[in-house]
């Protein structure tokens, strides 16, 4: 019950948890401070909203953007004031990259003793503005729930993303009577019009060799089956877009044949066979280090779908642009390739399918099996795609993977298979630090299915105190940590745009990490192991436990 001393007035705390409530937020993820304590206080009485404390902001904000991915609500973040804001902002920076519907609030220093400048003050709407989609401070406790309602509306409309609400100290502790409001959810599950539908569905019939390149899109709008139906309907084959950082087609469809890389040079060598693509909820060709090579041919046009409008025609043309939902839009354009293209449609989509088989994602993953040699029973450290290989094999068909490992779970993709769109969450912004945090809140959101986090050695070390958070909500989730010593990517990419070969600053053994330790140090069963027998005791050890986390530390060759 609110702490209100007179019926029809309410603390701008409790209204605060009433309106996120009401908004459909269930799970509140933070890190207190003085700032933050008359939020805490009124958890006191709500214990429906349910708290999870992260050891520092960053976490706080990861853990809540894999709870938000998996689960598809919105969410609550709350964070203390200037330096717990700044600690915040590069996980910020990433829910902001993949859309993720969030509410982040900072406790402020009471309105006129910001004046002073106080210890921990600073103006914190400019400091969040650039990862937001919208930044304010509440002035008025009678604006509260008007503010509360705008950001769930905001963080919650197409294209989704975060949001951050500067809450001053006075405006908690003060009551007022207020009008709380109701709750607004803007429908963008639209289709295109009939004459845009046709116009797209005659190029694709049109194009001599079309191709899908899969995005983040289908998995958000839940259009799984609408995706494998149009690669069906087209006979085309189906790219995963260049940062793959969820599950966007099914591994298994015989049209599907894996992700491009970032590799400009290569993208181009594979869309040169290919004179139109469809890009369904893509990210188009997004890169990472600079290439002189262009990655999409000229003899390459583009049709794209999507409810992200500035990605469309940003650094490639795009002939048709559509703003709509996929789902929708594929349920629509579907039927009508059918009907346009009728048995000829039909007779070239079956034989597009046989052609794509010998060399489709399920071909190369028995392809690269047979070819992957198994190391001796006393080879160690062991070589990393062994352990990606033998990862996939064990876990359960419905198991869901968090991955950041970088270099070391490079030809994870090539072996485990994206079963739906919650199978697999990956890192979207680059910014590393995000994985562990992040499979915490998945495993919130999805208590019955497994999560597995495989984790390279340098991310873990950026948010290595999420493993408490994980035991304190004793979450069955296990902890793959790939040690190989050090920054490899780094120590890679130093050898191959430098030539050289000799890095500094990029390794871990001057002294050796022992994260089998820190785990421990943290409530979490943990061991490292080297050698295959111990890797797969380890694993089917840690799947066989379901009353807290595990981590298995496992050494990986430097490759």
């Amino acid at each position: 019950m609110p702490d209100a001393r007179v019926t029809n007035t309410i603390t701008g705390r409790d209204a605060f948890l009433r309106v996120l409530k009401d908004e459909g937020v269930s799970k509140m993820f933070g890190n207190p401070g003085t700032t933050e304590l008359p939020i805490m206080h009124a958890l006191s009485s709500a214990p429906e909203m349910g708290y999870v404390l992260g050891l520092q902001e960053a976490i706080v904000i990861a853990m809540a953007d894999g709870y938000a991915r998996a689960s598809g609500k919105l969410v609550s973040c709350n964070v203390h004031v200037a330096p717990g804001l700044g600690n915040a902002i590069g996980s910020i920076y990433t829910s902001f990259m993949s859309g993720t519907p969030m509410i982040v609030t900072a406790g402020q220093q009471e309105q006129g003793h910001g004046l002073t400048e106080p210890l921990l003050y600073a103006p914190l709407v400019p400091i969040a503005q650039p990862v937001v989609k919208w930044a304010t401070e509440v002035n008025r406790i009678e604006d509260l729930p008007r503010i509360l309602r705008r950001a769930a509306k905001v963080a919650t409309t197409e294209p989704t993303g975060p949001v951050f609400i500067s809450l001053p100290g006075d405006i908690l502790n003060n009551e007022a009577a207020i009008d709380m409001g109701e709750v607004t959810r803007v429908d963008t599950a639209v289709r295109p019009s009939d004459a845009a539908l046709d116009q797209l569905a005659r190029r694709l019939l049109a194009a001599r060799k079309p191709v899908i390149l899969a995005g983040h899109e289908i998995a958000t709008s839940d259009a799984f089956a609408e995706a494998a139906a149009l690669a069906e309907a087209l006979g085309a084959p189906v790219l995963q877009q260049t940062v793959a950082w969820g599950a966007h087609f099914p591994s298994e469809h015989p049209a599907y044949l894996g992700a491009l890389n970032r590799d400009q040079k290569h993208v181009r060598r594979v869309l040169s066979d290919y004179d139109f693509m469809l890009c369904v909820g893509a990210d188009l060709l997004k890169m990472s280090v600079w290439s002189e090579t262009e990655p999409l041919p000229e003899t390459t046009k583009v049709a794209m779908i999507g409810q992200r409008d500035w990605e469309m025609g940003k650094n490639f043309p795009a002939e048709i642009a559509l703003r709509a939902d996929v789902k929708e839009t594929l349920k629509a354009l579907v039927p009508l390739l059918k009907k346009l293209g009728g048995t000829a449609l039909a007779d070239r989509a079956k034989g597009s399918l046989a052609e794509i088989a010998p060399r489709n994602w399920s071909a190369q993953r028995a392809q690269r099996k047979a070819k992957l040699t198994a190391p001796a029973a006393t080879d160690k450290p062991l070589p990393a795609e062994w352990v990606m290989m033998r990862l996939s094999e064990k876990l359960p068909k419905d198991a869901i993977v968090v991955e950041e490992g970088l270099t070391s779970t490079t030809t994870l993709p090539s072996y485990f298979p994206f079963r739906d769109r919650n199978s697999f969450f990956g890192n979207v912004s680059g910014g590393i630090g995000w994985g562990i945090a992040a499979a915490v809140g998945v495993q919130i959101a999805e208590p019955k299915r497994r999560v597995v986090a495989v984790i390279g050695d340098g991310s873990a070390m950026y948010s290595i105190t999420a493993l408490w958070s994980a035991a304190n909500q004793k979450l069955p989730v296990i902890f793959l940590i790939t040690n190989n010593e050090g920054y490899q990517i780094l120590k890679n990419r130093l050898k191959l745009f430098h030539g050289n070969d000799t890095p500094i600053g990029m390794d871990f053994n001057d002294p050796p990490m022992n994260i089998t330790a820190i785990a421990q140090g943290f409530g979490v069963a943990a061991e490292r192991v080297d050698t295959t027998a111990g890797f797969d005791a380890a694993l089917d050890k840690a799947l066989a436990r379901t009353d807290g986390p595990t981590l298995i530390e496992v050494m990986v060759k430097k490759a």
